[in-house]
């Protein structure tokens, strides 16, 4: 077993540290304030090829690695504490893999360019108002009419709403299918019927959050996305492709809240000392880093059985894969918030302030604990469910 990074893999994540260094810090507060990544940062994103990473050559993309993608995901938390910036590079990646994936050739020549170029929103819509992984009470339908179907209901929570009317570009939206199926359709946000809402978030402001409502949308067969009927599964593989990198984005955010108080605690003088020289805060440090330092290679380990299984098609470690890709996510979060609420501390008073800056991420890193990709509460239901048996599921 290695757990060196091949040359090419260094080389790529030191580049991505250097873009966030030099680009994504010090517009993180732009981001944050005016509620929208720049232009100009999607296009060096673009220029780089960290726009929908694991899309092939042949349609934009680089056809990288999850393991590749997850260190991209972890430099880019590092840059923007907001989180938003992460938010939207996780996305593309996540469901551009998934419509690469088992899209049509039409639809994919059609959305994955203008996404990997920068120039276009893709996102997923499965929540509803009535709750996101109760499956049971999903209202949204569509029905097959002549040349595609017709979709009706309402998706809420969704991440990129007003994105994909600023950018174009749309949303794998999840619907019933009648006979206990779900169908898993790309849905341009253009299209006549939709209507949508702005949510006012707490944080992550630089990437929308909102509501997607479809009367009666006419959708064409060529954007199905999958095999009719099982679009449940199609997204549940979305799901573990964008959990690794929404948790390998909270490392880099960890990470980064770490280093702005050891660089404090070094400098601090109290009682005539440094601030890190007591132990109270010394063997807290510690302690958050092993923890940072645990997660980080558990993600690593997800995302390798990502590539050796999920993205080479063999689902016959899909326990495996469910248990590695829930188990980070429901930790990944958990430290990461809780680094950045300690080292707030440390700081004092100055870290209640926006000058620190700890508060970017204090306020982005909340969404996954909260829902966003799946609740903590989730996650324990699928390692239960994948330790005890699906008999142990506590629903229908």
């Amino acid at each position: 077993m290695d757990f060196r990074l091949t040359d090419e893999e260094e080389a790529f994540q030191s580049a991505v540290r250097k873009f966030g260094d030099k680009v994504l810090r010090p517009n993180e507060r732009r981001i944050d304030t005016e509620g929208r990544i720049p232009d100009d940062v999607l296009a060096e994103m673009a220029h780089l090829g960290l726009l929908a990473m694991p899309v092939p050559t042949e349609y934009g993309g680089m056809g990288a690695s999850a393991t590749l993608t997850e260190l991209a995901a972890e430099e880019i938390g590092r840059g923007d504490f907001s989180m938003a910036t992460a938010v939207f590079f996780l996305l593309e990646a996540g469901w551009g893999y998934v419509l690469a994936t088992h899209g049509t050739e039409e639809a994919k020549r059609e959305v994955l360019p203008p996404v990997c170029a920068g120039k276009a929103f893709l996102g997923v819509a499965t929540t509803e108002p009535t709750g996101g992984s109760d499956l049971a009470s999903m209202r949204t339908s569509s029905r097959r009419a002549d040349g595609g179907f017709v979709l009706r209901g309402e998706k809420a929570f969704v991440s990129g709403v007003e994105e994909a009317k600023r950018l174009g570009g749309g949303h794998l939206t999840l619907s019933r299918a009648g006979e206990g199926g779900f169908r898993f359709m790309y849905v341009p946000t253009a299209s006549a019927g939709i209507t949508t809402q702005k949510f006012d978030n707490m944080g992550r402001m630089g990437i929308s959050t909102g509501a997607l409502t479809y009367q009666d949308v006419s959708v064409p067969s060529k954007y199905l996305v999958g095999t009719d009927g099982r679009g449940l599964d199609l997204a549940m593989e979305g799901f573990s492709v964008a959990r690794t990198f929404v948790s390998a984005a909270c490392i880099g955010a960890a990470e980064r809240a770490l280093e702005t108080g050891m660089a404090y605690i070094r400098e601090r003088q109290v009682f005539g000392q440094p601030l890190g020289k007591f132990e109270g805060i010394q063997f807290e440090l510690v302690d958050l880093w092993t923890q940072v330092e645990a997660v980080k290679w558990q993600c690593r380990r997800a995302a390798w059985l990502l590539d050796t299984y999920t993205l080479k098609g063999d689902d016959s470690h899909r326990s495996e894969v469910n248990r590695a890709v829930a188990s980070v996510k429901l930790t990944a979060p958990q430290i990461s918030f809780e680094c950045v609420k300690r080292v707030m501390m440390w700081f004092g008073a100055a870290g209640y302030t926006k000058d620190v800056g700890l508060e970017l991420g204090f306020r982005g890193i909340m969404s996954y604990l909260v829902g966003a990709e799946g609740g903590l509460n989730i996650m324990r239901i699928i390692l239960g469910r994948e330790l005890l048996g699906k008999e142990f599921v506590p629903y229908k």
